[in-house]
């Protein structure tokens, strides 16, 4: 099929291998999208999203056991949860849309709306008990770890203040939402080189990295909710693996982050920032890219299956860093750079380039960007561990074996 965002009406009926009029009753009936071609007249254009999703439907049900040879490659569900939702090009957690929780509320909040459920007003009661105790790990880190970037020193930390988190082996769901809280104090006063979290992560982070600037703690508590989940993306996948075994949390939000570091998850917020770096000036962003696509080479920080339309993540970052630093150098790049992806790819920015971008007009030290994204997306798993542990089941999946058949004896 085409790559092509749309197709015609002739394209999407030979796809699917159907007559204009099913296609057109395929739309009726709400499974494709459409609209008209320039606004007006009677040329319409169909989603090529939506043809691909319905082929695909209709190839499984011919073979069922396609089903399950794609399920783990952005295909069909294969697991539920009630944690996070994507549709239409939107993201919701437990039903709230994730852009407009960053503009009104804490990390903190979320978290317990993702843990528990419930959305609080005021101050996380699960955050208020919590005890503090463990971030003094995140000094003996900073002593053994220097030269380490924050989120390397995050894995140190968690191997550490594991040993002695006894209450981490409660695996009820308020025990481990608890042990939830002390793991992300505990990995915000870790990035920062120590200290105490008792003034929220994104306050931390923000005394800690920027302590001249207050107004940042709000742009990087947004930036913290925006990363906070994505449903079974291939860290919650792991986590979720890790807690099916109960391993405690500890062990399953460090699997999440080696999961995260590889360069077509989390990681890839470095090759954002080289990629950048390769750009230097919002002058030279055409120039730059179009060698690239010369070059056969890609552009980091564009296009996201799951959202044809733009990830809404990357849109609400990018407009923060705006509405906050409008002067800055890293936003008139942002700018420049995103205009040349639309015109030469078609492509908008992920969450990625976002992070990266918001990076570097607060001027946060090198691996920032990845360490916001951890920081996040450790609330994500731990709601993704306490559901599985929930369910009381391993995760044990079967394998198709395609080797050598056992040789007569």
């Amino acid at each position: 099929m085409s790559n092509d965002r749309y197709l015609s009406g002739r394209e999407a009926a030979a796809e699917l291998g159907v007559k204009l009029p099913t296609l057109y009753a395929y739309v009726s009936r709400g499974l494709i999208r459409s609209e008209l071609v320039g606004g007006t007249g009677r040329n319409r254009r169909y989603r090529a999203e939506d043809i691909r999703k319905l082929k695909e439907r209709k190839e499984q049900r011919r073979e069922p056991s396609r089903l399950t040879q794609n399920a783990l490659h952005w295909g069909t569900p294969v697991m539920e949860s009630a944690i996070t939702l994507i549709a239409d090009g939107r993201l919701y957690y437990r039903g709230r849309d994730a852009v407009a929780l960053s503009k009104s509320h804490t990390l903190e909040q979320v978290a317990e709306l993702i843990w528990t459920g419930r959305l609080p007003e005021g101050e996380s009661a699960i955050f208020g008990s919590a005890s503090d105790a463990l971030v003094l790990h995140s000094r003996v880190v900073n002593e053994v770890s220097r030269e380490l970037a924050p989120v390397e020193t995050f894995g140190v930390s968690l191997q550490l203040a594991a040993v002695e988190d006894a209450m981490a082996y409660d695996l009820r769901p308020r025990a481990v939402a608890c042990t939830g809280a002390r793991i992300l104090r505990l990995l915000a006063a870790t990035a920062v080189g120590g200290g105490s979290a008792e003034t929220g992560v994104a306050r931390t982070l923000q005394q800690g990295w920027v302590p001249n600037e207050p107004q940042a703690a709000t742009l990087l508590d947004a930036a913290l909710v925006l990363c906070a989940d994505h449903e079974l993306n291939v860290s919650s996948f792991t986590t979720r693996c890790v807690a099916s075994a109960d391993a405690t949390l500890y062990a399953a939000t460090l699997a999440g982050l080696c999961a995260l570091s590889g360069v077509k998850h989390g990681g890839n917020t470095e090759r954002v920032e080289a990629f950048l770096k390769e750009v230097g000036t919002a002058a030279r962003a055409r120039e730059v890219m179009s060698d690239r696509l010369r070059r056969g080479e890609s552009i980091p920080g564009f296009g996201h299956p799951l959202y044809p339309e733009g990830d809404p993540r990357g849109r609400a970052l990018l407009e923060a860093a705006a509405a906050a630093y409008s002067a800055s150098s890293a936003v008139e790049l942002a700018s420049a750079v995103a205009g040349a992806a639309s015109e030469l790819i078609g492509e908008r920015p992920t969450v990625d380039f976002g992070l990266v971008i918001l990076s570097l007009a607060l001027g946060l030290p090198a691996g920032g960007a990845l360490a916001l994204f951890a920081l996040g997306r450790t609330v994500g798993w731990i709601g993704h561990t306490t559901e599985q542990y929930q369910s009381g089941r391993i995760i044990r999946p079967r394998a198709r074996y395609i080797g050598e058949q056992p040789l007569d004896q």
